[in-house]
């Protein structure tokens, strides 16, 4: 499947996480496909900017996934549609001992709490055949020093859409697990982000990092596949073998 040949003429999606790099290139991507889209986040900035970048029409609609209110609110703003992809991320990394509970309630909101309220409170919306993606993350398979909350929570997500499937059947829940992915967030490295992406590839069995074209893809096929529920797509290279 490629993007190009991907029509969502008359679909309607919802984009958690519109105003990050890797939600900004994923609305780019649906609304050239002919989706009507739905952008939402904490910062109405960032939301406003990915909608001028869009081929189609975008509502924008602040949200916080850590206020369940908030996400009541976004329901009955959005009214009916067809699928909902989240983005949504909220790191707490560092050492254990120097973890704040506040970070890591956080780190939940985004991955857990907020994915369970946004099948909560708007999987009575769905249309048929309708579907939720969130993003899970590789480090729930390969867990590290100072990535404890990172690798947990991505790891119950990786397990909530497996419960969430069968209760809200037959809406199709799935995830979507990068691995290291070169969207941009690693440029903060500098002059050291093309050797820690090199030492990436040649560690992965694919032997390459990914592109967001690759993460693109991966929810494209969640979103139109009719028989594939409850499934983790990890699109890491097999990093998470390596």
């Amino acid at each position: 499947m490629t993007t190009s040949s991907t029509d969502l003429t008359g679909q309607r999606l919802i984009i958690v996480g519109a105003g990050s790099r890797t939600g900004r290139l994923l609305a780019k991507a649906v609304s050239a496909a002919g989706a009507d889209l739905v952008l939402a986040g904490p910062d109405s900035r960032k939301l406003e900017w990915t909608a001028g970048e869009l081929a189609g029409p975008a509502d924008v609609v602040p949200v916080d996934l850590a206020e369940e209110t908030s996400i009541a609110a976004l329901a009955r703003k959005v009214g009916s549609f067809d699928h909902l992809v989240s983005t949504a991320a909220m790191p707490a990394n560092g050492p254990l001992a120097e973890l704040e509970l506040a970070d890591v309630q956080r780190a939940f909101a985004a991955k857990v709490f907020g994915p369970l309220l946004l099948a909560k409170h708007l999987a009575g919306q769905a249309r048929e055949g309708g579907s939720f993606t969130f993003f899970s993350g590789v480090a729930a398979w390969r867990p590290a020093p100072a990535r404890t909350v990172m690798a947990t929570t991505n790891g119950a997500l990786a397990f909530l859409v497996q419960a969430l499937a069968v209760e809200i059947a037959p809406l199709r829940v799935n995830a979507v697990s990068p691995g290291i992915v070169d969207t941009g967030s690693w440029d903060g490295l500098g002059a050291d982000k093309e050797a820690f992406l090199r030492t990436i590839a040649e560690r992965n069995p694919a032997r390459r990092v990914g592109t967001p074209d690759d993460l693109i893809k991966a929810v494209l096929f969640a979103v139109t596949s009719p028989y594939v529920t409850g499934t983790v797509l990890h699109v890491d290279g097999g990093g998470r073998l390596a």
